[in-house]
């Protein structure tokens, strides 16, 4: 493989930041830290074809692999449990503002026995109505339409990272204010829409 371009790591890196701050998220602020997971991002995207979270071991088959391709399905659990997702790529605003220091994360990703066991239970409790409801696993973002979007206009996953969406597999939240809903264990940090922070969400469903 060859060496890596500090071009494409800074690029990459400032795509990222860039859609992080669009989003309501975090970068880690050790840049340095933070350049080095880009550039296990990059290993990865060049060895692989698809950027899988640089602290996991990776199948090498996309497929298998959907849940941990950065941003992983399981960044916003973390950062808010344990302000950072696994590989802190990602932090809360507490951790930004130096509020609150980090520890060691704990793997939040099920076996693969596990993911295959949720996967069959979902796909037999589908919400009725006109059209399907797809939910990104990332960010949450709910959407009623034939297929899911090429990219979540959210958090810019692509259209693989979304699932058919089954109401009673975990919380639907609302934004008092604009009215945004994402379905996730527990409402954004900040509202990716209006960028009220999450106290101004309610349970929806």
């Amino acid at each position: 493989m060859t060496e890596l371009n500090e071009a494409e790591v800074e690029r990459l890196y400032r795509r990222l930041e860039r859609e992080a701050k669009a989003g309501g998220y975090n970068l880690n602020p050790d840049e340095e830290f933070t350049r080095d997971l880009v550039r296990g991002l990059l290993t990865n995207e060049a060895r692989f074809g698809y950027p899988a979270c640089p602290c996991r071991l990776s199948s090498g088959v996309r497929e298998e692999d959907l849940d941990i391709i950065c941003p992983c399905d399981y960044r916003d659990a973390d950062i808010n449990q344990f302000g950072a997702c696994y590989c802190a790529l990602y932090v809360s605003e507490d951790v930004l503002k130096g509020e609150k220091s980090l520890g060691s994360i704990p793997e939040r990703r099920p076996s693969p026995e596990e993911r295959s066991r949720e996967a069959a239970v979902a796909r037999g409790s589908f919400l009725p109505g006109s059209a399907p409801v797809w939910r990104c696993r990332v960010c949450g973002y709910l959407c009623a339409r034939d297929e899911p979007p090429e990219v979540c206009p959210i958090c810019k996953v692509n259209k693989d990272r979304f699932e058919r969406f089954a109401p009673q597999s975990m919380p639907v939240w609302r934004c008092r204010v604009c009215g945004y809903l994402c379905a996730r264990d527990e409402p954004p940090e900040v509202c990716p829409i209006c960028k009220v922070k999450k106290d101004r969400f309610e349970r929806f469903m």
